[in-house]
């Protein structure tokens, strides 16, 4: 018995455009294409999407994902590794927490927060993304680091929270390209991601090579994968494919 991408996206609650996704990238390829051109999935495939689903419920990458099931990767070891991150982002969420239980304090108290009070847990994220660009790339890159403090460190809470909703703003845009099938290294993709690397320069200066780093970063850190598949699970490394791009074609 064959059932088409359509029951089957219906029956395990994803959409037709992930299936497609899966096939598009070796981890669910379907069963056969009808001459309709409609993908087709049986039995042994259904089962593989359930392990690909039990998988990314645990907060597993695709490619972690692809590893664990063709073998490459033990799937003890993978979930591990992932644990780890989990506990350490839930001390960052807590300080987080405390930081906004404090604001809110404050606020009704009328009284002043000093700025080590208000942006704690905020330059968490900041020390862990450069952690990992060192690792891959040198410590060359804690100077885009140093000179993002120098630029940064006068910023209010106000300020953090436009940068962020500016993120977002760009995220829905990338998105948007995605869904809209640009490519990724599109004219119309490039003048987006333009934006990205102006926003980008405003805490540091990205050049060629530390601006690519920038965009595998978001393919491979955990918590920027997971935050990026939740809106689409090609975002990611369209977004990575598109910065790479721009840093060839636009960066010296």
């Amino acid at each position: 018995m064959a059932w088409s991408i359509t029951e089957v996206a219906q029956t395990a609650g994803v959409t037709s455009r992930t299936l497609r996704h899966y096939d598009a990238i070796g981890l669910l390829p379907p069963a056969y294409v009808g001459i309709n051109g409609y993908r087709y999935y049986e039995q042994p495939q259904l089962l593989r999407l359930q392990q690909v689903l039990l998988l990314r419920e645990l907060g597993l990458s695709l490619e972690t994902i692809a590893e664990v099931l063709t073998g490459q990767r033990d799937r003890v070891e993978a979930l591990r590794g992932h644990q780890e991150w989990l506990h350490a982002e839930q001390q960052r969420l807590a300080r987080l927490a405390a930081t906004v239980a404090r604001t809110i304090e404050h606020l009704q108290e009328g009284t002043a927060m000093s700025a080590s009070e208000m942006f704690d847990g905020f330059s968490q994220r900041r020390t862990e993304t450069e952690e990992a660009l060192a690792a891959r790339y040198g410590d060359g890159v804690r100077e885009h680091f140093a000179a993002a403090n120098e630029r940064t460190k006068g910023w209010t809470q106000q300020d953090y929270l436009d940068a962020q909703q500016e993120g977002e703003r760009l995220d829905a845009r990338v998105l948007q390209l995605l869904r809209s099938g640009v490519a990724p290294d599109a004219p119309e993709a490039l003048d987006v991601i333009g934006d990205h690397h102006r926003a980008v320069a405003r805490h540091w200066s990205p050049d060629k090579v530390s601006y690519t780093g920038m965009g595998q970063l978001y393919l491979d850190d955990p918590q920027y994968r997971t935050r990026y598949d939740a809106q689409d699970p090609g975002l990611a490394q369209y977004y990575r494919d598109a910065i790479t791009a721009y840093a060839d074609q636009r960066l010296n």
